[in-house]
């Protein structure tokens, strides 16, 4: 008889708890080496994971995937680097399992504290990338977690080869081979039993369109890592330095149009709009960056500027096209990002101080930045090695998540005899 989506899920979740309670007593070392083996095994399995590659690139052609699709599909040499590159520098960073922290004597004469622990079973859901395969398993192994990962169909070929790699790196270091299990149904009721399994899965990380992470926040049992837009914005304060403001807002927005910590929204001060604005337009355009404006920006650059609408300030366009407002204040500007903005990441530019720390301590994102460009916002600029994504909630993680992300921490207590009266 053919085991069903929903039993063979429920084998994958079991034996990761399983699993999970062995990861969690490993030692660095044991991790740190299953992390370089697996990267001597990717090294020597070039060949397997092209040609596993090519079958994606083949089918994803014959579907037709658009070229950028196809672009993220793609394990070309420099990615498959990158890859062995991130598992030894995951290898490399500080394990934060076990540390403990703020261990203080009580009145009573116990000593109470916090221990960082890894949380368990984490599912990851993604789309199109596989290389989101060794950065989300390198990241839950080395914090000590057991984790399922559900690649999309388009990936399905290069995502089993990759995980043949891994389960190598695991063998080496004795860990259990289902430390790390790639789902291997494209059946998307797989999806719909992951994240309904509170029992085996501690929590999902979601990584791919708006419409994947809607319908994972809605449907989900178990609690959820995510983010769902990157409406991030660059505001030029009056007192910016205006060759700061221009290389920050063509960075921003030009260095790649579709990660989520691209420009969306270019805030202006009318005050110096005249001087930044007109250099700035001359560069997108060069970029073939499409802009959208308000009527002061439409006035300012000529009418190939479009009109911008209500729902351009609320939109993540992912492309060469840019929104841009003028503002009157501070005030303004931190008003519009607050109500606009997704939460993620946000820049002022200014050489003003009290600007600076009143835009750092008002504006509600998850990232908030001074004098540098959003597309910093990323785990691997923050020191954190690879990343998992980036949360825009409240609770637990927000902004990029690495290592300390997949942990929590609980309370130890330390005592001698010690009762309470």
């Amino acid at each position: 008889m053919t085991e069903s989506v929903l039993d063979y899920m429920t084998r994958l979740g079991r034996s990761a708890r399983e699993a999970s309670r062995v990861l969690a007593r490993a030692s660095t070392a044991q991790k740190n080496r299953a992390l370089q083996a697996a990267a001597r095994a990717l090294d020597a399995a070039r060949d397997e994971l092209v040609a596993a590659n090519e079958q994606d690139l083949a089918q994803g052609r014959a579907n037709g995937l658009d070229a950028a699709m196809l672009d993220r599909l793609a394990l070309t040499p420099k990615v498959i680097d990158s890859m062995i590159e991130g598992l030894r520098q995951v290898a490399a960073l500080p394990d934060p399992i076990g540390e403990i922290r703020d261990m203080r004597y009580m009145p009573s004469g116990i000593q109470v504290g916090k221990m960082r622990v890894p949380l368990g079973v984490v599912g990851i859901i993604y789309e199109s990338r596989p290389n989101v395969t060794i950065d989300a398993a390198s990241l839950c192994l080395k914090s000590g977690n057991a984790t399922i990962l559900r690649g999309g169909s388009e990936a399905i070929h290069s995502n089993r080869a990759i995980a043949r790699c891994i389960a190598q790196g695991l063998l080496e270091a004795e860990l259990p081979a289902a430390s790390v299990q790639v789902v291997e149904t494209t059946d998307r009721a797989a999806v719909g039993a992951l994240i309904a399994m509170p029992e085996y899965v501690d929590v999902i990380v979601p990584r791919g369109g708006k419409g994947l992470i809607e319908r994972i926040s809605r449907d989900a049992r178990v609690p959820v890592i995510k983010h769902l837009d990157g409406i991030c914005h660059v505001y030029i304060d009056v007192a910016a330095d205006p060759q700061k403001a221009i290389r920050i807002a063509d960075n921003a927005k030009t260095q790649r149009f579709a990660p989520c910590n691209t420009m969306e929204t270019l805030l202006v001060h009318q005050a110096i709009a005249a001087e930044v604005l007109p250099p700035l337009a001359a560069i997108y355009r060069d970029k073939g960056v499409e802009l959208r404006g308000c009527a002061g920006t439409r006035a300012l650059l000529g009418a190939d500027v479009l009109e911008a609408t209500e729902q351009d300030w609320a939109t993540e366009y992912n492309a060469p096209i840019l929104s841009i407002r003028l503002v009157d204040s501070l005030d303004a500007a931190i008003e519009h990002i607050n109500r606009y903005g997704s939460q993620h990441t946000d820049a002022i530019v200014t050489e003003n101080f009290t600007d600076a720390r009143r835009f750092l301590t008002e504006v509600d994102s998850s990232s908030v930045m001074v004098n540098a460009s959003t597309r910093f916002a990323d785990g691997f600029e923050y020191g954190l090695g690879a990343e998992i994504g980036i949360s825009t909630d409240k609770l637990h993680a927000r902004g990029p998540v690495g290592l300390e992300g997949l942990t929590s921490e609980k309370y130890v207590v330390l005592g001698d005899g010690h009762i309470r009266t």
